[in-house]
């Protein structure tokens, strides 16, 4: 899979946003995990303290040909709150921040110009920042496919 068909955001807790882009067309593989802070290969443990500046993070492979960067951006706004600082529903902290970790800068592009779209359509202001992706550190086995897994009462 090429960098231009991985696209990584953060919105909130992983597992939720992990189990809505698995539901998405074009969408092949989505892993949650770590990124966007200052050690290698953090842990869950590390990463809740707030202090390693990580956020749970999914990074979502997809195939261009049956859905385009521009949808996934669109989903990530539609899915969560991107006017709460540091916070997703109970979740509280650096590491529920939400977040776009864009690739090349087409996306960072497309990125920005969403983001001022779905400005337009809000009363407060989007929270949301859109920074180079770093190094995405996969969360241990049991943060994988979390929701699915309680669904079908595998954990």
């Amino acid at each position: 899979m090429s960098q231009s068909n991985i696209a990584t955001f953060a919105a909130g807790c992983f597992w939720g946003v992990e189990d809505r882009f698995r539901q998405l067309p074009g969408v092949a593989k989505v892993t949650s995990g770590y990124t966007g802070g200052q050690i290698d290969s953090p842990n869950y443990r590390q990463v809740c303290t707030g202090s390693t500046g990580h956020a749970e993070a999914v990074e979502v492979e997809f195939d261009p040909q049956q859905i385009d960067y521009e949808e996934l951006v669109r989903a990530f706004f539609a899915m969560h709150d991107p006017t709460t600082l540091n916070r997703q529903g109970p979740d509280v902290g650096s590491q529920y921040r939400s977040a776009i970790f864009v690739h090349d800068e087409a996306q960072r592009e497309t990125a920005e110009r969403v983001k001022a779209e779905q400005q337009q359509q809000l009363s407060r202001s989007i929270v949301t920042e859109i920074t180079a992706a770093s190094a995405f550190w996969p969360a241990e086995d049991y943060h994988q496919r979390y929701l699915e897994k309680r669904r079908t009462g595998v954990l």
